[in-house]
């Protein structure tokens, strides 16, 4: 299938190799020199990638980028190898990905056709963002389709996990079979057996009839079993027997029923934590976690925020009959703003109610219900200097980090006033351990705010702070920090903490 490759000449040399590797594909391509050009391009073409060769850190190339991050065109980057870090800053200007020249442009290609590929994929299934968490969800999905092994899908109510087990159906190659879903937590210990594999007539009061279980109905395609968490005990031992052996026995049957398929399962628990507790048998949670897939909570990817907002509008306007422009600045803010703890599914709800109810053409700060606007408009947190003999522990920790996040955005803001108010100093902010509250807690270290740094000087003092606090365990300062361990993972190797 050919694509419309649109590629800036910034770096005349790059976008002629890249444009010829592109073409001898069969690809479309159109080569821009100017941001006017490229502006009346983007509006009217249909394209599926644009490819900047240069110039990334001038305005008319961060403004191609706001456009094509409203139409949902993935950006390739070609950075160069001077870059001081490359990651950090294609992340920073909102690249979908990006190469370091010098690069041949066979990769150039390549790694083009994986971005459409990824766009497509996010297309069908719904599963929206820019952010690398997001995309490294995709990348795994894509990875795990095409194999029958089992996928163990963790992640908070409300972040998607039954999209992202459908998705992993669609790309492989049973997608032609059923795609079954279960809702263990949804069923009384005694009916979910019989609703697995299902029962024998007579098998037990009520049973008048042969019932095939989801088993059954799910063979040669893809099984899903969400909250797996809250499986009784009885019901684990025999779907441990029936993952290792392929086979099993309707309840009151006597004859063994052989099956062929591909179990997905989903918790927005901890099954680490249930094997530790008793809850869960240990021999079960290894068989389920042979691949893994880690979906993190809206709070820990507010920038996809925006992007799902204007979709959602879109869609929801479409659906009811509603013309809408979109959304204020202001009432986007405070979306941006608030905590999530229904997380994407939460805020397409109330996306929802607001394209329903709203008496104008656009989302004001007005339509937002109070409780989500009192979140997105709370202060910060009021500050104190930290006793001697105080330590900092878990949720006072989680909420300091979590303070850290939103006083980012503050901070920027703040900035972006400055630039016209150069008399205007900021104030040290000393953040410890008493934030807002009063707490019996011990010896503690201060996070220090200082005039000129950054959100990411902040970040690493927060978390440097939470691995002394638990000698370097990193599952422990993941948790104190609220973030998930491939997060820590993540900023641990991006901020070179040793």
């Amino acid at each position: 299938m050919a694509h419309t490759i649109f590629i800036t000449m910034d770096d005349l040399e790059v976008a002629v190799q890249a444009n010829a590797a592109f073409e001898g594909v069969g690809d479309h391509t159109v080569l821009v020199s100017g941001m006017d050009d490229a502006t009346a391009i983007l509006k009217r073409s249909n394209v599926d990638l644009v490819v900047l060769s240069g110039a990334l850190h001038e305005r008319p190339t961060h403004d191609l980028l706001v456009l094509a991050r409203e139409r949902s065109i993935s950006t390739l980057g070609l950075v160069e190898s001077t870059e001081h870090d490359p990651t950090v800053f294609a992340h920073q200007l909102g690249l979908t990905d990006w190469l370091a020249k010098p690069v041949a442009a066979r990769e150039i290609v390549s790694v083009a056709h994986s971005l459409i590929q990824r766009r497509g994929l996010q297309s069908r299934t719904g599963i929206m963002g820019e952010s690398a968490a997001i995309q490294e969800v995709l990348v795994k999905i894509e990875q795990m389709a095409p194999v029958s092994s089992t996928v163990l899908i963790q992640g908070e109510s409300g972040t998607g996990k039954e999209l992202v087990a459908q998705a992993i159906h669609d790309l492989s190659p049973r997608r032609s079979k059923p795609f079954i879903a279960v809702n263990c937590s949804a069923l009384p210990d005694a009916l979910l057996e019989s609703e697995l594999f299902g029962h024998e007539k007579g098998s037990f009061t009520g049973a008048a009839e042969r019932r095939l279980g989801r088993f059954e109905l799910a063979h040669d395609g893809t099984l899903f079993l969400d909250e797996v968490g809250e499986m009784p005990h009885a019901t684990q031992v025999k779907l441990l027997r029936v993952l290792e052996t392929k086979n099993f026995f309707r309840v009151g049957g006597v004859e063994p029923i052989q099956v062929n398929v591909r179990v997905v399962v989903a918790t927005n628990k901890s099954l680490k934590e249930g094997v530790a507790r008793g809850e869960f048998r240990a021999d079960l949670y290894f068989r389920f976690n042979v691949l893994s897939i880690y979906l993190p909570p809206l709070r820990e990817r507010k920038t996809d925020i925006p992007l799902l907002v204007k979709l959602f509008v879109k869609r929801l306007s479409e659906e009811h009959n509603r013309s809408f422009r979109g959304i204020t600045a202001e009432a986007m803010q405070l979306l941006v703003n608030a905590h999530w703890p229904g997380n994407v599914r939460q805020l397409r709800n109330l996306v929802e109610s607001m394209v329903v109810l709203a008496p104008g053409q656009e989302i004001r700060a007005s339509d937002i219900p109070t409780d989500i606007q009192e979140e997105g408009t709370r202060l910060l947190p009021t500050i104190t200097t930290p006793s001697s003999g105080t330590r900092l522990e878990g949720k006072e920790l989680e909420f300091i980090f979590h303070s850290l996040v939103e006083l980012k955005m503050q901070i920027e803001e703040l900035r972006r006033r400055m630039d016209d108010q150069p008399s205007t100093r900021m104030q040290a902010i000393e953040i410890g351990p008493h934030v807002g509250y009063e707490t019996e807690i011990e010896e503690a270290e201060a996070v220090l705010y200082r005039s000129g740094m950054t959100m990411a000087d902040v970040e690493r003092t927060a978390i440097e702070a939470a691995l002394r606090e638990n000698g370097g365990n990193r599952r422990k300062a993941a948790e104190r920090l609220g973030i998930g361990e491939r997060t820590l993972y993540r900023k641990i190797k991006e901020f070179e903490i040793s």
